[in-house]
């Protein structure tokens, strides 16, 4: 029987739910999913294992990890766009992006989606569940409080930012997604 694993990443520049940037993908929602970011993180994972997500850099303020979810299946975005029309990338009335399938009905790449290389992001669309979010305004004060020395001790480092300890992505093991886990779950208790 494989062990389970796990990747935690770095959304891109900007992308900090807390201060206003709407989650396009990942998307936390009743059914969380994996859409068209990290395509190498969206074909290493198998069912059974976690995908976590850290937030984008902004100036000035402490980036904290968002979110995660259990791997539970991998289709193609043809599918998704069949299985769950409410994560259809489309833009909203206040002009900001949703959703995270990048393709219309026939597989077209939609125009509106900033990912390149089109055709490497349309397979293993990820559907997730047991999904655990960091969103309320006490939690993420904590979690931006904290993570930072909480990934040091994770990945045995001693480092001054984020970006050090895990760069664009990192992998994590059993004993590391335990861990996480359990601080996630500790910080939402708080």
């Amino acid at each position: 029987m494989q062990k389970m694993k796990g990747y935690i990443y770095t959304m891109f520049a900007g992308a900090d739910p807390a201060v206003g940037w709407k989650m396009t993908d990942p998307i936390y929602g009743k059914t969380p999913t994996l859409g068209a970011c990290m395509p190498n993180i969206r074909k290493a994972v198998e069912k059974g294992d976690y995908i976590f997500s850290i937030s984008g850099r902004v100036k000035d303020i402490q980036q904290y990890i968002v979110g995660g979810f259990k791997v539970d299946e991998k289709i193609n975005a043809l599918s998704a766009y069949e299985r769950i029309p409410e994560n259809r990338m489309r833009i909203s009335p206040d002009g900001k992006l949703e959703g995270n399938i990048i393709i219309d009905e026939k597989g077209n790449h939609l125009e509106i989606d900033y990912h390149s290389n089109h055709e490497k992001r349309i397979e293993n669309y990820i559907i997730g569940k047991d999904a655990i979010v960091i969103n309320d305004e006490s939690e993420v004060k904590k979690a931006r409080e904290e993570t930072l020395s909480f990934l040091n001790n994770l990945f045995s480092k001693n480092e001054d930012s984020i970006s050090k300890i895990v760069a664009r992505w990192r992998k994590l093991n059993e004993g590391q997604i335990d861990e996480l886990l359990t601080w996630m779950g500790d910080i939402k208790k708080r």
